[in-house]
């Protein structure tokens, strides 16, 4: 289970001074916790194990070119994400192409790189018309001697993982990936294609995982499929499990990663040696980044509602999960009445003196699902900082310019306290 240090007090000071550099409001990227959540991911997972950050956790390119920096390569589902893997300065053959909705035109773009001599590492495809569209496409820009793209296929393992309705990609119902009988029929498509070649099984169970249960039994069908097919394709022998290694409240009981780790040797074992995965994966996205990040925001209305409301100047623009999903992001205030609160140990107002009452926060946006939940805070007016934490994942990718709303500045905080800025804030010029 998860033992993390909580970064908040450290960082209280850090934030205060990203406020007043760069305004509100601004994300903050922290180095050292990114760092110490990439450790523990590497440690379940070392080598030969191939990592890839999930980049639609977080698509800021500087952090993206920070985890690589810590031993991952990049996991897009788009080319804009794979633009953003470049810029951050990977190479196509540390990159993999997946994601549910790939059109012709992103699928020529994969072949085309291959044609090119630069492949990606693999694309993974989704459906039955994916891989005849893929095989398509292929005939026509696959042509030249040598033209070699990679492909995997991603299987639904129907499973029941426990986590949100809304984060259960693995389940039967959901819009991801093929069932066993139609990934194998995929593999045979694409198998016919001159320069296309099948080299093994993709999942995903879900995000925000707090059992390992689904995942296991997600890895043993994967095994089991990758066995049967393997058996008569050499190449046949990459297993790719996704991430959803969970990222909840501090002090919340979760599985880290290397709990996940440890089921993995007793379902290798089940399998026959020769029919094992000879190349095995992770997309570990929100696990790596979600703890870093700290959204900062300043106090804009303290009134009356039924009991105390809040109003911030950041909301679903900069944080959507709230109203996306109801998700649960901790509120903390760095100042009370214009004067810096103190943060304990446990991230919180370390004066007890500093009296903490309910309040209800809600964001600046014209909709009324632009509410950040209930939070025990202290006496706040206009002007006064807080803090949203583990805001790292799903806020910058998902974020947005509604109701005219320049895309807020992201930066990121070293181990001295220095701030880079990352990306500057949008204008309103760029709008409309």
């Amino acid at each position: 289970m998860n033992r993390e240090v909580d970064p908040l007090p450290r960082l209280a000071p850090v934030l205060h001074a990203a406020a007043a550099r760069f305004g509100t409001p601004v994300h903050v990227t922290d180095g050292p916790t990114l760092e110490a959540a990439a450790g523990r991911v590497r440690v379940a997972f070392p080598d030969p194990w191939l990592r890839a950050y999930s980049v639609k956790a977080n698509d800021v390119a500087a952090v993206v070119a920070r985890i690589a920096s810590l031993g991952f390569d990049a996991n897009v589902v788009s080319r804009g994400e794979w633009a953003v893997a470049r810029r951050a300065g990977l190479r196509n053959d540390r990159i993999t192409l997946e994601g549910v909705g790939k059109t012709d035109a992103d699928l020529r773009a994969a072949c085309r790189a291959a044609a090119d001599g630069a492949p990606l590492r693999w694309v993974a495809i989704e459906s039955l018309d994916e891989a005849e569209a893929l095989k398509r496409v292929a005939s026509a820009t696959l042509r030249g001697p040598g033209s070699r793209l990679d492909v995997l296929f991603r299987l639904n393992p129907e499973v029941v993982p426990e986590t949100l309705r809304e984060l259960a990609v693995g389940a039967g119902t959901s819009k991801f990936g093929m069932t066993a009988d139609e990934l194998s029929t995929a593999v045979e498509v694409v198998g016919s294609s001159s320069g296309l070649v099948p080299r093994g099984i993709h999942l995903h169970v879900g995000s925000q995982l707090r059992a390992v249960d689904a995942w296991r039994d997600a890895i043993r069908r994967g095994l089991a499929l990758l066995a049967l097919l393997g058996g008569t394709r050499p190449e046949f022998e990459t297993l790719d499990i996704g991430g959803g290694f969970p990222v909840l409240p501090l002090g919340e009981a979760a599985p880290d990663p290397l709990r996940f780790a440890r089921e993995l040797p007793a379902l290798l074992d089940a399998i026959p040696v020769d029919r094992r995965p000879r190349r095995m994966a992770i997309e570990p996205g929100r696990a790596l980044v979600a703890r870093a990040g700290f959204l900062v925001a300043r106090v804009l209305h303290v009134r009356e509602r039924g009991g105390r409301q809040v109003v911030l100047d950041t909301g679903m623009t900069e944080l959507i999960r709230p109203a996306l999903y109801e998700a649960w992001h901790e509120i903390h205030a760095l100042t009370s009445l214009g004067s810096a609160v103190d943060s304990g140990d446990d991230g919180g107002p370390g004066d007890p003196a500093t009296a903490l009452e309910p309040a209800r926060v809600d964001g600046p946006i014209c909709e009324s699902t632009d509410h950040l939940g209930e939070h025990r805070l202290p006496p706040l007016q206009r002007g006064d900082l807080v803090v949203i934490r583990d805001a790292g994942a799903y806020a910058a990718s998902l974020g947005s310019t509604y109701n005219g709303r320049p895309r807020p500045p992201q930066v990121i905080a070293e181990s001295d306290g220095s701030l880079t800025l990352a990306r500057r804030r949008g204008s309103v010029a760029a709008l409309g």
